[in-house]
């Protein structure tokens, strides 16, 4: 994905509502030993593509005066209720060098699960992604858990989860492995159940 982007040498609050009122909006790009360079770039344009799910998780060719670095989307500062983008920081990337990324997990097949299918239950998605680290030219666009043969109040941890070829999970802490999904029956079956237990009943399964 390519993004187009302006030098720009003015900063601070003025500078920044100035660029905003124009249509434009401000950002930074760092890292890789190379002094940070401030940017502008059109807010439109970069606001539709930051909305699209890959552009938070994929390598961007950002263009700046026909010179184009590899980065990657780091932080977005968005007005508290207005519609609109007040800053962004791009990170450049080093191809030889592996990074550290949360990538978007989607959840395939679940409507076919034992789960949903045979129980009646319902998948909760804990989490919609897990960090991964890995070399640039291995980042995946996202990550496909598929839920198929899920079974009802079973869960699956993020060591679960199947990585493409190159791409190592990035756990914290030794014993982290959190929960992504986990199954339940709804509450108003489990309503239905308790109070056909209260009135004599065998709890339906």
């Amino acid at each position: 994905m390519k993004v187009v982007a302006f030098a720009r040498s003015q900063q601070g609050t003025g500078a920044s509502r100035r660029l905003r009122n124009s249509g434009k909006m401000p950002g930074i790009i760092y890292g890789a030993s190379t002094a940070p360079k401030l940017i502008e770039l059109d807010h439109n344009a970069l606001y539709h593509a930051i909305n699209k799910e890959a552009f938070h998780s994929s390598i961007l060719d950002l263009e700046i005066a026909g010179v184009t670095e590899k980065v990657l989307l780091r932080d977005v500062q968005y007005h508290p209720f207005r519609r609109l983008v007040l800053h962004v920081d791009f990170q450049r990337v080093d191809e030889k060098k592996k990074i550290t990324v949360k990538i978007p997990l989607h959840y395939m097949s679940q409507e076919v699960s034992p789960a949903v299918k045979l129980s009646g239950g319902v998948i909760m998605h804990v989490l919609n992604e897990i960090e991964a680290s890995c070399l640039p030219s291995n980042l995946p666009e996202f990550i496909e858990v598929d839920l198929g043969n899920l079974e009802l109040n079973q869960s699956l941890h993020a060591q679960d989860v199947k990585l493409p070829s190159g791409v190592d999970l990035t756990l914290h802490f030794a014993q982290e492995n959190p929960v992504i999904v986990s199954t339940t029956l709804p509450a108003s079956m489990v309503l239905d159940n308790a109070d056909e237990f209260l009135e004599g009943g065998a709890p339906v399964t």
